[in-house]
């Protein structure tokens, strides 16, 4: 496993170094060297990395998720609170219901299936839009109006809503059918995040207060309590889902509000983790991707992604109308929200897994939208955020 872990650094490294020269984003080189060096081309990361590459990649998640929480003011949060709302589920359930009909006429699924599969592309890539909002918001672009932060905002639940919703017409498929308390577990699952952040968030800064440790030991401390937080909520879903990604950036956020010296030795701690954690997670996220299986959607899986991202820009377009962004910010926010990798990742498969009819269908459609969306979602962020962003 050394020895994967050796490649995964020296070819990221190389791969990122070639793409800033081409003036393309880092993360492109890392998503196209998981692809070369995965198991489904080359073969080179072990299978021991593989196994524990999903705890390797919430990990990374993390550390960029504790910077992004850190980078926010209460000023800004209301400030975008009502677009960042819309953003959180109006884009995401656009694209799913399209999908969801062109599923029934395309592949002759059922409105159930069209749904599953609907949810499983609708999920925006934490994973690609967090770092890149961060990038610009340390760049001071399109500070003005907060436009990163609102996509970041909105961005951290549009999952909770699409996985929620993915779960619900699973069940449904299943026979097991309470749409009604599926949909009451989003706004449950938002609340319990929050709550759980605060209060994790108050009893660390009680502890920075207290024992006033060294930066080192308090980056360590803070990172700990997000991944036992992170882990809590991993155990909890059997019962109840809790949005444990807002729970991390909530924690740095009363970190940042409360402790803002220490804070800002902290962030620059957690940036150099990210340095390396960065390449791990977009590799490891190339890794998943089985490019002879997302080319079995073919030319109908890129038809309807296609369709399904005009209306979710439609979405994105609509949730921005109280604001006062100008059609290039709206155009910048729109191509903000199209990545998808990380989500797809972890629940393409489940529907083939759970003996849903179209199973092999669905994670070849997911795999695609993957491998469509993530490289130029990557791309255009990086382009419309410096050609339209003040």
């Amino acid at each position: 496993m050394a020895e994967s872990l050796g490649l995964i650094l020296l070819f990221g490294i190389i791969s990122g170094f070639l793409c800033e020269k081409l003036k393309l984003p880092k993360l492109l080189g890392y998503l196209i060297v998981g692809i070369v060096i995965g198991p489904y081309s080359l073969g080179l990361i072990n299978e021991n990395m593989l196994l524990i590459s999903a705890d390797i990649r919430r990990l990374a998640l993390i550390v960029i998720l504790l910077r992004a929480g850190m980078g926010i003011q209460k000023e800004q949060l209301l400030e975008v609170g009502k677009p960042a709302f819309l953003l959180s589920f109006v884009p995401g359930v656009c694209e799913a219901i399209t999908i969801m009909l062109l599923s029934t006429q395309f592949l002759g699924f059922s409105w159930i299936q069209g749904g599953i599969l609907g949810f499983v592309i609708a999920a925006v890539s934490p994973a690609v839009v967090v770092p890149s909002m961060i990038g610009l918001m340390e760049k001071g672009k399109g500070s003005a109006k907060n436009i990163p932060l609102c996509i970041l905002a909105g961005a951290s639940i549009d999952d909770i809503v699409a996985i929620t919703l993915f779960g619900s017409f699973l069940s449904m498929y299943g026979g097991e059918v309470n749409i009604f308390a599926q949909l009451l577990n989003i706004p449950i699952s938002i609340g319990l995040g929050l709550l759980l952040g605060i209060i994790i968030g108050v009893i660390i800064v009680g502890i920075f207060k207290m024992f006033k440790l060294p930066i080192i030991q308090s980056t360590l401390l803070l990172l700990g309590s997000s991944i036992i937080v992170d882990s809590f909520g991993s155990h909890m879903e059997e019962f109840i889902e809790i949005a444990t990604l807002l729970s991390i950036m909530t924690i740095a956020f009363i970190l940042a509000t409360k402790l803002q010296k220490e804070t800002l030795v902290i962030k620059e701690t957690l940036g150099s983790i990210w340095t390396g954690a960065e390449i791990f997670l977009f590799v490891l996220v190339g890794a998943e991707v089985n490019l002879e299986v997302a080319m079995q959607a073919g030319l109908v899986g890129i038809v309807m992604i296609s369709i399904g991202l005009v209306a979710r820009s439609f979405g994105v377009y609509l949730s921005l109308l109280p604001t006062n962004f100008t059609f290039q910010e709206k155009i910048f926010c729109m191509v903000s929200y199209a990545p998808k990798a990380t989500v797809q990742a972890a629940i393409g498969g489940i529907p083939l897994a759970s003996g849903v009819a179209g199973g092999e269908t669905i994670l070849a459609i997911a795999v695609l939208s993957i491998v469509l969306t993530a490289p130029l979602g990557a791309v255009g962020i990086k382009y419309f955020g410096n050609k339209y962003l003040e």
